[in-house]
């Protein structure tokens, strides 16, 4: 994390587990995507299925005019914390949910014909109000990781070139892709160029075009003049608008997980046992798979003393890898796991009964940190029954 975040911080201070949000380091990402959308003339949504602490919803709002959602409940809490424009796109919708979206959102987004076929009627008298799309699927992939790969052999996301209908597009008033996965400029000029070479001619006739997700933008690095150049690029060459939806370049490097070591059991490593859990609250690092970054810890054998650390699910492979550290652990020592903001806090579990990590504000101007939210017993409860 930028050694100009979190300055002041005492992890000490917290209950844990907990997560932490800086809300100077929030407001630099934000900067950077205002930057982009004002001088690019775009749109910049906040994807809620990456970062939805909706306490800072306020603040998102100064930068960003709106959220993008992936069903009912987040166009509802997008709607009602975040009050600006509600993008919603669901791979299919039920009845039920997709009556609920249109009472809720600005622009609606079909996976497919059959999907915007069968509700079509129920569509077309809300076009005054709501803008209907269809997801495409320029089978380009780019992701790294085929768990993440929405262009992947046999993928469920969007139409594919040889499955489009144009005889279809009544009503229809945008394209929307999404296609990468924290990457750079790079893959979004690849796959920019599939959707073109495959649905170019009926581009035109859109009003929009949604460029999704995974633009690492306020990655150091990222080669944000070209992505501006390419959306002016593209918004004269068809005369649509351009949206974004980007999701960790909101919240990268604005968040930490602080845990409190409970015990460390013996074995050819040293086994540390947190309180907090690595299959419960942070899902990725074993999805992906990644190892994510720990204050002052190093690789194996890179400091004095090594250990494997896990959690406190009964879960074998609740484990994050193995550390090295400047001294041995011991119980009531307290762990800051780096980067636990984005698809962190949203996918957490109460799997095994282990508690949810409360949350926390970090405020760099006065150094102090507020506790927003506490979890219990009840919420463990109130999802079985």
């Amino acid at each position: 994390m930028d050694q100009n975040q979190f300055i002041g911080f005492n992890p000490a201070d917290l209950p844990t587990p907990c997560f932490v949000i800086d809300e100077g380091a929030l407001r630099r990402n934000l900067s950077l995507l205002k930057e982009v959308q004002d001088r690019a003339g775009c749109t910049v949504l906040l994807a809620l299925k990456a970062f939805a602490c909706w306490p800072l919803f306020p603040l998102i709002k100064e930068y960003l005019p709106g959220i993008c959602a992936s069903g009912p409940h987040e166009a509802r809490l997008g709607r009602e914390e975040f009050g600006g424009q509600v993008h919603t796109y669901s791979p299919g919708y039920t009845d039920g949910d997709l009556h609920e979206v249109l009472g809720l959102s600005d622009h609606v987004i079909f996976n497919s014909f059959h999907q915007w076929n069968k509700y079509k009627e129920i569509c077309l008298p809300l076009r005054d109000k709501t803008s209907f799309g269809l997801r495409l699927n320029p089978r380009q992939s780019e992701a790294e990781v085929p768990l993440y790969d929405p262009s992947s052999p046999g993928s469920r996301l969007g139409i594919i070139k040889d499955e489009f209908r144009p005889e279809d597009l009544e009503g229809i008033s945008g394209f929307h892709f999404h296609n990468l996965c924290e990457q750079d400029l790079a893959p979004l000029k690849r796959t920019l160029k599939a959707i073109e070479d495959q649905f170019g001619p009926w581009i035109k006739q859109m009003k929009w075009v949604n460029f999704g997700g995974g633009h690492h933008i306020s990655k150091p690095g990222y080669d944000r003049e070209g992505l501006i150049r390419i959306i002016r690029d593209f918004r004269q060459k068809y005369g649509v608008e351009v949206i974004l939806e980007p999701g960790e370049a909101i919240a990268i490097h604005t968040g930490v997980l602080v845990t409190t070591v409970l015990d460390v059991v013996k074995n050819e490593i040293p086994a540390v046992i947190m309180d907090a859990s690595v299959s419960c609250h942070m899902p990725d690092v074993i999805e992906m798979p990644y190892r994510p970054e720990i204050w002052g810890a190093g690789n194996p054998g890179e400091k004095a003393w090594d250990a494997s650390l896990g959690g406190r699910s009964c879960l074998a492979g609740d484990s994050a890898g193995i550390y090295s550290f400047e001294k041995a652990l011991l119980p009531g020592d307290r762990l800051v796991f780096d980067d636990m903001s984005h698809y962190t806090m949203v996918k957490t579990t109460t799997f095994n009964g282990v508690p949810l990590p409360s949350i926390a504000l970090y405020n760099p101007e006065t150094r102090q940190t507020r506790v927003i939210r506490r979890f219990g017993y009840d919420d463990f409860k109130g999802r079985l029954g």
